[in-house]
């Protein structure tokens, strides 16, 4: 009989399986990652080596309005770390700077208090500016362009009137984005339902192309990457987790080049041989991806054959 733990809330499940029935169990490779530094050398190391462009703290001089971008309760970014040190980084470049933090919520209901707190810190909640994005609120939302793929592309207001827009999140395989962070932080992030029901639409994951680990020809990559360009996203800091949902990489830089970079991490660790079986069982990995059905899709999709990467 064997016994293995499945990912289930902030806890796991015990699966156990007769040791005849069991064709194989299939796991990716992050928890073998040599990490040399802690969470928060990796990430100061990456802003101080940005990938195709200037430190933040030298491209933050001189900017008044600063609109940082990060993921709400539905994602595992780690911003007790990286937040504080975003935000040092900024200061050191412009210590008048207004900042304000923007929570990415796409279609996903508003991040409570409790939650922030959870997730950033009693500090960061207490003294700094932060807004919540509501998809369904059209006045919060400006109409910027038309995206590649014919959708209209209407955006938080604060993302377009900012002078220095700043996104962090993390990277994961994506069932039909190829891979999350980067660009998606702006959309869906930070888009109008409207906008955001367009990216997510059938026609759009119908391409070939939509699936995990795919982002040359991907639709909705593109858009995604056309929406960030178009309220001039400059500067990310993206990070790589393991299991436990500790940091063992961390990319800073262009919105394009230090996500690609990025994403080969991810890639290398991610991809595995195909295994066929009678029965596939798995799960979302664990609070907060499972914490309701509309993450359920992510768990369903991820067994597919052809989402190999």
């Amino acid at each position: 009989m064997k016994t293995i733990k499945i990912p289930y809330y902030t806890s796991s499940m015990d699966l156990n399986i007769e040791d005849e029935n069991l064709k194989a169990v299939i796991t990716t490779k992050m928890h073998k990652s040599n990490k040399i530094k802690n969470e928060e050398e990796l990430v100061r190391d990456a802003l101080e080596h940005p990938i195709g462009s200037k430190r933040l703290r030298d491209i933050a001089v001189g900017k008044k309005k600063v609109v940082i971008v990060t993921s709400d309760h539905t994602h595992a970014v780690p911003s007790k770390i990286t937040l504080p040190i975003l935000l040092s980084e900024i200061r050191i470049g412009n210590s008048d700077a207004d900042i304000t933090i923007l929570i990415a919520t796409g279609l996903h209901r508003e991040t409570t208090e409790a939650e922030q707190r959870s997730m950033f810190g009693d500090t960061i909640v207490d003294h700094e500016k932060i807004v919540v994005n509501r998809a369904f609120q059209p006045n919060d939302f400006v109409h910027v362009c038309k995206l590649p793929s014919g959708a209209d592309f209407n955006v938080n207001r604060l993302a377009v009137e900012c002078d220095l827009l700043v996104t962090e999140g993390f990277i994961e395989p994506h069932f039909f984005a190829g891979f999350s962070g980067g660009r998606k932080s702006i959309l869906p992030g930070i888009c109008s339902q409207e906008t955001v029901n367009e990216n997510h639409s059938f026609k759009a994951i119908a391409s070939p192309y939509a699936k995990a680990g795919v982002l040359v020809n991907n639709p909705i990559h593109e858009d995604m990457v056309y929406a960030a360009r178009a309220v001039n996203v400059q500067f990310i800091l993206n990070v790589a987790l393991d299991s436990d949902k500790n940091i063992i990489a961390a990319f800073a830089g262009d919105l394009v080049k230090a996500h690609e970079e990025g994403c080969s991490f991810i890639r290398n660790l991610s991809k595995c041989s195909v295994v066929t079986a009678d029965i596939v069982i798995t799960s979302n990995g664990g609070y907060p991806l499972d914490q309701n059905l509309y993450q359920s899709p992510k768990a369903v999709g991820a067994p597919r054959k052809e989402h190999i990467i």
